[in-house]
């Protein structure tokens, strides 16, 4: 049985755990950064690199002690590597880095974006290559045909905002706080979907690429006209991204007819009303539907040791550099109207 340490520090949560190859979180633990950048509306990076450097080393002594063994009886030790912030992803990484020189471990460099891409086979060990997956985070919006570890083929991406990102503005044009997903979807619980007529971009056309910068725009206008309680526009706002998402997903899954796995990871597939929405268009189109679990949707380091599971043998120097971007298919094409973090 393989036992590997995972780190991560992409952006605003501290994170360690380790993982072995029967699937077993065997000891985890994360630091939330909240309330630090709560006056802010949104992560501020230099203070994220700051805590993860504060956090990170009593917290791998802390799981290691939780889990009773040396960090020596590792066989590997998986740091996410990028895409993110970059200053934390250098925290986490340098971190590793040291840790695998001192100890003599592999050490396996991590594309933050396959720990979401593997976070469901995890959970469920019956979820096999290949799948279509949804990835909705704050920082990113694909659809990519997973065909195994490293072989990925994006379909579609977001030509503006990920999806993530337009939830999180949206919450903080309304005054709803930080983190601004969760409490976009508890104030929508509240609310009319039908209330607020919400443009759906993109929805209708034959590429599958999303676009979230106008209803983004929309929100705000609708919310300074005044005319709207806030959690109706909070409840449009939610209804029209599903309905973005769900159109975009129909046209990538016709290029996909010999795929039979829908799969959703992320942070945003936390969210219940896009769970429930996914899981229908999987019934509709006569496919499995897997997810996992919300613990595992947010950032966390039990899936960065998970791909440092299916990536076991493979190693990487000492001098492999942090990146802020790096794409799970390399030689996608460039999306007409995208900027460079598509």
């Amino acid at each position: 049985m393989a036992l590997v340490l995972g780190i991560e520090s992409s952006c605003d949560e501290t994170a360690v755990a380790l993982v072995d190859s029967e699937r077993h979180i065997v000891a985890q633990r994360i630091a939330s950064q909240d309330e630090d950048h709560a006056p802010f509306g949104g992560v501020v990076p230099e203070i994220a690199a700051r805590a993860h450097a504060e956090r990170l080393a009593p917290m791998i002594a802390g799981v290691l002690e939780d889990a009773g063994i040396a960090l020596s009886e590792c066989d590997a030790i998986a740091a996410t590597a990028g895409p993110g912030l970059i200053g934390g992803v250098m925290v986490g990484l340098v971190s590793a880095k040291a840790l695998a020189m001192a100890t003599d471990t592999p050490l396996i460099a991590i594309n933050h974006l396959e720990g979401h891409a593997l976070s469901p086979r995890l959970a469920d060990e019956s979820i096999a290559f290949p799948y279509a997956l949804l990835l909705v985070s704050g920082g990113h919006c694909q659809i990519l045909r997973v065909d195994g570890v490293g072989e990925y083929r994006r379909l579609a991406t977001t030509i503006d905002d990920a999806l993530g990102e337009a939830f999180d503005k949206t919450a903080k044009i309304l005054g709803l706080g930080f983190p601004g997903g969760p409490a976009v979807e508890r104030a929508a619980l509240e609310g009319d979907a039908r209330a607020v007529p919400l443009p759906r971009p993109m929805v209708g056309s034959g590429e599958p690429h999303f676009s979230f910068a106008g209803l983004k725009s929309a929100v705000l206008r609708a919310h300074e006209s005044g005319q709207y309680e806030t959690a109706d526009i909070a409840a449009s706002f939610q209804q029209a991204a599903v309905d973005c998402v769900t159109d975009r997903l129909r046209i990538a899954l016709a290029e996909m007819d010999d795929v039979d796995t829908l799969v959703v990871a992320g942070g945003v597939a936390a969210n219940a009303t896009v769970r429930a929405a996914l899981e229908q268009l999987a019934v509709d189109h006569d496919m499995r539907f897997a997810a996992p679990p919300p613990k595992l949707c947010t950032d966390n380091a039990a899936m960065i040791a998970w791909a440092g599971i299916e990536r076991l043998g493979q190693s990487d120097p000492l001098d492999i550099s942090a990146r802020p971007r790096w794409p799970l298919d390399p030689e996608a094409e460039p999306v007409r109207g995208a900027g460079v973090k598509a």
